[in-house]
Formats: structure tokens, C-alpha cells, sequence
């Protein structure tokens, strides 16, 4: 064991603290963008450092330091205890921990090319060559970025947890920008916001395809500005992958995070409108949504080998043939209700606290073809790729919009449309969905921004789904 770690435990265990544990992280960071052939980042940065969480007299107490000796765990493990003694002056209730099966364990990640192996110049290189597949008249603007990571994290705790985990993260994305002078028209591979990402190496970025998909995206994006926008009304509905990443993430994932719905997001973030009476007895979607919290993916951004409070990797329902049936928790929020903690506890750094955080939210697949679902529409949409998103605080009145979108006539696919938006509210919304597509265009989308808590933790998350049909849902800016 680490020296800071074993003196960091033993001190807070002498100084009163019921439970204590600690979490040591050594990582690296290498992040690529480049816009109209001008590299404007190329950076690589490493951090090593470790927090200490403790509980004394029923109350919270974190402390972190970027000096890894045994002297400084010592000292962190002091001040921790020490803030844990003032909360508890203010404390409403004790902190209480679930019971949780205690590892001790080692997991390594192995990947086919090591991303950090791949010379800087090289990726840039390749950035360059998708920046001239994207160049043509009427593009004012071309995006691409990569992101690259590797992390050593050691937890441990007075329960007698002990494990090592490796975390290695790839992703990229590419962009365009059009515009005729009288608009402009966005248009994004694999997707908005960054691209894709996973838990591999550098061979995720060859499984993309950038190359093949740059001068299609570029087209694309010149066609939007001819294009007539999106019709207006009530009317079907077939969404992406790419868009129900967004859909699931908004409408689902942050509604079932149980630290919002006990209003300790109340503040900040909001609340939550699936309450605890809700639970196992609300009609949150039809009989086609089965959705999961799925850690134990091995490729998944949004999963892991263990969680920040040392529970393993866990699938479970969130809603099951429509029926709300399970929430993200920690050991603490799964006390109150009497729930099994399913491991979504994690911080975005070793001086962080962890907070309840999306795993990977999945949208499991059905058995329809994209030609069966579409042939059933006699008047819709086909949309795909976010491009705007808004929701109120409780999770339950949303309008998004995405990149591009097609209409469809008595069961075909017609002429593309720009600018689609549609809202709803959000149990209504899942009621309405009769169609799921097949695991054959089923895609598990890597999140890496996803913002919560005070101070802000940016968080890597992830959302699987195929094609998914709604029903007569309000489309564009004025609903019947």
C-alpha cells in the first residue's frame, strides 16, 4: 500500500472517523484541436494527487493535496476530520452507509494502440488531412478535435477496500460551419459536442472512419442552406442514436439521480419530478422502454470497474416495460430509501468530492429494421445529432433540436429539412414511443461533459440506443 494512504486511514481512524477512505490518481491528458488548418490546441498535461473522505460524528469531512507523502496524508486526513467535526455542528441527520461487499482488487485496461504511443505530430498530421476533405466554398469554418487520456487510480478505505483501476479514454470529432451570408448551418461527425468517445486506445479513432464521413458532412452542411425548414405540428417522430444519447441523458439519467430527487441539487442543478413514491409504480414510458444503468461495459465511457466508494460495476433497470423501477444512488442516498447500492459515485478528480453521476444510460434495443419503423410514419420526421437542447428543473418540460433532419410521406423518406425542434413533456414523450430499432444500429455514444455539483465536476458519461419511433409529438415552433 502507499505509504500516503496507509498514514492517511490510520490517522483518521485515531482521530474519531467512523469511516474514511482514500483515492490516489496519477493521470496524463493530451488534448488536440485545429480550426482552418491552425493548430489552436496541442496540449499534454499530468496531475498526481489524492483526497481523503471521512465520516466523524455523523457528518462529511474531504481534504486533497497534490503531495503524495506520508507525512502530508497525515496532515490531509487531519483537516478532513477536522471539517468533518464543523459540519457536524450544523448536520440535520448522521451520515449513514449501506452495507457493500468489500474488494481487493487490481484492473488493468488493455488496448490494441496505446494513444500516448502515437507521436503528436502524427495526429495533428491527420487532423490537417480532414481539415482539407472539409474545405470548400461556402465552409467558413472547419473543427476537428482529439482527446486522449490515461489514469491510475488507487482506492482504499478503513472497511478494507484496496483497489487499482486503469482508466484509458479516446476520442474526436470533426465539424463544419456554413454559411450563404444570410444563415449558417452546422453539421458534425460522428456527433456534436466533441465527437465520440470510448474506453480504447488509438484504434477508436481508425474505427470512426473521419476520413470517409468528412466531405459528406461538408455537403451536407451546404445542402441545409438550401434546404426548406422543418414543418411545423403534430406528427411522428423517428430519432437517432446520436440525438437519443441526448434525450436519454436529459429526460432520464439526471431525473434518476437520487441526490436531485432528495433536493441536494435543489440549488444548483434542480430537482427531480420521479420522487420516491414513484418508484415501481409509474408509467414513465410505454411498453417498448426498457432503459439501463449499464457500468459494466468494457468499451463504455460511462463505465467502470468499481466506483469512487469501491462498488463494483453494476447493470440495473431504471425502467423496465415502461414502469420507473430504479435510481443512480450512492451508499448514502440508498440507505435512506432502503435501496441496493448500484455504484454511481464519482469524481472528476482526486480533489473532488464524489457525487452521484450517470453510468451509462442505454436505451436497450428492440427488433424493428430503420425500413419497418420508417414505413409505419405517414407523417413525420427522421432527425439526428443535437444541436440545442433545453429542460426545466425538474426534468419534465423539454424542446431540443438537432443538426439535420429528413421527412418522411406515407412511409418514405423524402426531402432533407433544417433546423427540426421538438418538445414535449418528458413521461408523455417515452408513452408515446412504439418502435425500437435492432442491436444492428444500436451505438453507445461517449459523453465526456457532462456538468454537475458545486464546485463543477465535468464527468464522462455514455448513452446507447438504436432508432426510436415516437408518436405524435409537437414539432417546430408552434404546436396545435
Amino acid at each position: 500500500m502507499d505509504e500516503v494512504i496507509e498514514r492517511a486511514l490510520i490517522t483518521a481512524k485515531k482521530l474519531g472517523a467512523t469511516y474514511a477512505d482514500v483515492r490516489l490518481i496519477k493521470k496524463s491528458v493530451e488534448d488536440l484541436t485545429l480550426t482552418n488548418r491552425e493548430v489552436k490546441v496541442a496540449t499534454t498535461r499530468r496531475s498526481r494527487g489524492f483526497g481523503v473522505r471521512v465520516i466523524v460524528d455523523g457528518a462529511w469531512g474531504f481534504f486533497s493535496s497534490v503531495n503524495t507523502t506520508g507525512e502530508e496524508g497525515e496532515r490531509v486526513a487531519k483537516i478532513a476530520v477536522e471539517i468533518a467535526k464543523a459540519s457536524s455542528k450544523t448536520k440535520i441527520e448522521d451520515a449513514k452507509l449501506k452495507d457493500i461487499e468489500i474488494y481487493q482488487d487490481r484492473v488493468s485496461q488493455p488496448v490494441k494502440i496505446d494513444p500516448f504511443s502515437i507521436p503528436m505530430n502524427k495526429k495533428i498530421a491527420f487532423m490537417l488531412d480532414l481539415d482539407k476533405l472539409m474545405e470548400k466554398e461556402g465552409i467558413i469554418v472547419r473543427n476537428s478535435s482529439m482527446h486522449f487520456s490515461k489514469e491510475w487510480k488507487t482506492f482504499a478505505s478503513l472497511e478494507g477496500a484496496y483497489i487499482e483501476m486503469e482508466r484509458i479514454v479516446s476520442g474526436a470529432g470533426i465539424q463544419v460551419i456554413a454559411t450563404d451570408g444570410r444563415e449558417i448551418q452546422v453539421r458534425s461527425y460522428p456527433n456534436s459536442f466533441g465527437g465520440d468517445y470510448a474506453r480504447k486506445g488509438y484504434e477508436f479513432i481508425e474505427e470512426m472512419k473521419l476520413a470517409e464521413n468528412a466531405e459528406r458532412i461538408r455537403d451536407e452542411a451546404l445542402q441545409l442552406l438550401k434546404t426548406r425548414p422543418c414543418p411545423t405540428g403534430k406528427m411522428d417522430l423517428i430519432i437517432g442514436p446520436y440525438q437519443m444519447a441526448l434525450q436519454l441523458h436529459e429526460s432520464v439519467g439526471h431525473p434518476t439521480e437520487l441526490d436531485r430527487v432528495l433536493g441536494e441539487e435543489a440549488s444548483f442543478a434542480g430537482t427531480s419530478f420521479l420522487t420516491p413514491e414513484k418508484l415501481n409504480n409509474f408509467q414513465f414510458g410505454s411498453k417498448y422502454v426498457n432503459i439501463v444503468a449499464d457500468a459494466t461495459d468494457p468499451y463504455a465511457l460511462g463505465g467502470f470497474p468499481y466506483d469512487d466508494e469501491g462498488v463494483k460495476a453494476k447493470k440495473i433497470y431504471l425502467v423496465k416495460e415502461g414502469i420507473f423501477v430504479g435510481y443512480l444512488n450512492s451508499r448514502e442516498t440508498s440507505y435512506k430509501l432502503g435501496l441496493e447500492p448500484m455504484g454511481a459515485m464519482r469524481a472528476d478528480s482526486f480533489n473532488r468530492i464524489p457525487i452521484i453521476r450517470m453510468t451509462s444510460i442505454n436505451l436497450e434495443p428492440g427488433n424493428s429494421t430503420l425500413e419497418e419503423l420508417i414505413s409505419g410514419v405517414d407523417n413525420g420526421l427522421l432527425i439526428d445529432v443535437n444541436k440545442s437542447w433545453s429542460i426545466d428543473q425538474k426534468r419534465l418540460n423539454f424542446q431540443f433540436g438537432t443538426e439535420i433532419g429528413y421527412e418522411i410521406k406515407n412511409g418514405k423518406i423524402q426531402d432533407m429539412v433544417k433546423n427540426p425542434t421538438y418538445s414535449g413533456i418528458t413521461y408523455e414523450f417515452w408513452r408515446s414511443l412504439d418502435g425500437v430499432g435492432n442491436e444492428s444500429y444500436y451505438h453507445i455514444l461517449g459523453i465526456p461533459n457532462c456538468g454537475k455539483g458545486e464546485p463543477m465536476q465535468v464527468m464522462e458519461v455514455s448513452h446507447g440506443s438504436s432508432y426510436a419511433r415516437f408518436r405524435n409529438v409537437n414539432v417546430g415552433v408552434k404546436h396545435e
